[in-house]
């Protein structure tokens, strides 16, 4: 079901029956789908939560917990997670109506605030910093991706690609902004392509300012293009493909036929342990 920015929807009818998920979480996680729904709204001030945007575009939405000092578990872990798993975060506003659509965000990172919980009592808040998927999507279109060198070779732009995959504050420094990791997922992935369609094979149909041929990043397991994820989650394709991928009859298909090239060109790497 695509939800229209702006428009209202029922929770129960159109989350709920649905997708399923938790009925009475502000962070709903359904357990067959990969999406996150985000429930912002001024009642959740009674409970030390003060969602809001900031001037820079960001969204600052605060985690579950009502009493005690937040945890980074449940719903909480899985927006952190969700630059990794590729689960699209829609955010909804309460509102008299119903629930009014705000969007796709992406993740950027969080951070702990001092703030009064159920009880009234100060505690430390998780704050999560989302930005809108499109926003992230429309600055990468601006800036030319980089080529591999003599000194940024593949296997360099495929750590930077992984290493944004998994952005935690505890990993990434705090100017690794979702603009930037976005940008080293795909900037791996063309030069993954080599200006040739990862799927059908064909050269870009024509020439980048920089000198390469123009290919295209599909995300074969989001719910919408653009954005960040991993790389064994993004391909490189031509620009039929992409629409192919998007708008075709047989798009289900064609997307699971992605799925089983991507696996081949970049086989999923094991999680490894950190120090």
């Amino acid at each position: 079901m695509p939800f229209i920015v702006g428009q209202i929807y029922n929770r129960v009818a159109d989350i709920h029956r649905v997708y399923g998920g938790q009925q009475r979480s502000g962070i709903i996680t359904p357990a067959d789908t990969p999406i996150i729904f985000l429930i912002s709204g001024e009642e959740g001030h009674e409970h030390g939560y003060v969602d809001r945007w900031r001037p820079d575009g960001v969204f600052e939405y605060f985690g579950q917990g009502q009493i005690g000092p937040m945890e980074m578990k449940s719903g909480n872990r899985a927006i952190v997670d969700s630059w990794q798993t590729g689960k699209a975060i829609h955010l909804f506003t309460s509102v008299n109506a119903g629930l009014r659509y705000e969007g796709e965000l992406v993740y950027e990172r969080h951070h702990y605030e001092r703030a009064p919980d159920r009880r009234d009592e100060i505690r430390d808040a998780i704050v999560f910093e989302l930005r809108r998927v499109d926003d992230v999507a429309d600055h990468l279109d601006g800036v030319e991706p980089i080529t591999p060198n003599e000194e940024i070779d593949l296997a360099e732009l495929r750590r930077r690609a992984f290493a944004a995959a998994e952005p935690t504050p505890e990993r990434v420094p705090a100017n690794r902004t979702a603009f930037a990791r976005s940008r080293d997922v795909r900037d791996y992935v063309l030069a993954r392509a080599g200006g040739d369609c990862e799927h059908c094979r064909r050269e870009g149909p024509f020439e980048r300012a920089n000198g390469t041929r123009y290919i295209e990043c599909h995300h074969v397991h989001r719910l919408s293009d653009g954005g960040a994820d991993s790389p064994c989650n993004v391909i490189g394709v031509c620009p039929d493909c992409h629409r192919h991928a998007h708008h075709g009859f047989d798009r289900v298909a064609f997307n699971q036929l992605l799925t089983a090239r991507l696996a081949e060109v970049e086989p999923r790497r094991r999680r490894q342990r950190q120090p």
